[in-house]
């Protein structure tokens, strides 16, 4: 749809990728008058969110949407962790892996009719506790009561706000996407597996290898490394020597992998939004906090950012008029957006510095995990029944 006349809404949200499109399916389904703003009449190819997991599909579920992502996507119950060439342990939940266009297209198969999609490109936002314009190229003003900003890590329509992105760990980490195969065609010993990183100065976090919708297996590889560090380029150039380089036990207990589409690279600034707490606008997912992906926070984080702006916050903001600082305050004064927030920055600086940091103390936590993982599967071919009841325990815990 276009804009061609100015319309009044109860939300107008800017950015349709996966937050924003949950926020409007949300939204909809609630009975609100939603405008859901996206320069992309369909979502392109992006190297983004790849695999959910259990705790991610829970939140799926609370909103309502597990099924339609279980439709889009491949389930796989078990991943099987390797170090050194050697099996270190077994991770058995449900996990499902996606292409971050599919799950965003799945998404908007289930936005509701009510809810108004234009293609466009937003020039500029005006906001005050009454009334907010969303301004798109070619098209009428639309206005809203409230605006939802989801448009990732632009800063544009954010510093038209005087809103500033606080950089707390420049280009934290590199991570690379890219399908693969083993050698020869042959199958692969497991259906998923991640394979860690051998030496702290390789950089190499660790590399999770899954199937994913449309029948291709797909590996993300996730390092603290410069993005100028020559090994970056040489993923970039000769993806499969490259890793047998760097991780030769990969090849002893997986065999030799090629790589047969092109490689996909992102690298991630840890940000937040600064002077967020604004009449009339409120921010969400990645346009106020980005996450680590080799942490795997990025998802919890915007399901919770939608979840409580939704379902919570914005049905006591609309009981009276006006959309005040003090009210959208309340969404990132949330106890549990907080907790989650902080629980990603916390993971950012653990993956981190479990992975480079060469200290003592490092050098030691890293030893003890490693070493209790791989008791774990000792025990598991001993005793699978104590192994069940290990994990069970320390799940309690």
């Amino acid at each position: 749809m276009s804009v061609t006349s100015t319309s009044n809404y109860d939300i107008a949200i800017v950015g349709g990728g996966l937050s924003g499109t949950l926020a409007a399916v949300t939204l909809g389904r609630a009975g609100w008058r939603v405008a859901l703003v996206d320069r992309n009449e369909v979502f392109p190819p992006e190297f983004r969110v790849e695999k959910i997991g259990a705790e991610q599909m829970a939140k799926f579920e609370r909103l309502g949407l597990d099924k339609m992502v279980q439709a889009a996507s491949v389930r796989f119950e078990e991943i099987v962790n390797l170090r050194k060439g050697r099996v270190l342990d077994r991770t058995r939940s449900p996990h499902h892996g996606i292409l971050y266009q599919d799950l965003v297209a799945a998404m908007r198969q289930q936005v509701p009719a009510c809810v108004d999609f234009f293609v466009g490109r937003v020039t500029h936002l005006t906001t005050s506790e009454d009334v907010q314009t969303v301004t798109v190229a070619d098209g009428a003003p639309i206005t809203a009561r409230l605006i939802v900003l989801a448009s990732g890590m632009s800063d544009i329509l954010r510093s038209q706000l005087g809103i500033e992105r606080e950089v707390l760990r420049e280009r934290q980490s590199v991570t690379f996407g890219f399908d693969v195969k083993l050698h020869g065609n042959r199958a692969l010993p497991y259906p998923a597996f991640t394979y860690y990183g051998e030496q702290p100065a390789d950089g190499i976090d660790y590399m999770s290898v899954f199937p994913v919708s449309g029948g291709a297996t797909r590996a993300n590889l996730f390092t603290f490394l410069d993005h100028r560090d020559p090994w970056v380029k040489a993923v970039r150039t000769d993806p499969s020597a490259a890793l047998a380089a760097a991780l030769p036990g990969l090849t002893r207990s997986i065999g030799a992998l090629d790589i047969t589409s092109k490689v996909q690279n992102w690298i991630m600034d840890i940000s937040v939004a600064r002077n967020v707490r604004q009449p009339g606008i409120v921010l969400i997912g990645d346009a106020y906090q980005t996450s680590c992906p080799a942490a795997g926070t990025g998802v919890s984080r915007l399901l919770t950012d939608v979840e409580r702006l939704c379902l919570t916050h914005v049905p006591a903001w609309f009981a009276t008029s006006g959309a005040s600082a003090a009210k959208v305050a309340q969404f990132y004064d949330d106890a549990d957006k907080q907790a989650v927030d902080a629980h990603a920055l916390g993971s950012a600086d653990f993956r981190r510095n479990l992975t480079i940091d060469t200290t003592l103390s490092w050098r030691a936590r890293r030893r003890v995990l490693y070493t209790r993982r791989g008791m774990m599967e000792g025990i598991e071919r001993l005793s699978p029944s104590l192994a069940r009841s290990i994990r069970a325990a320390r799940s309690r815990a």
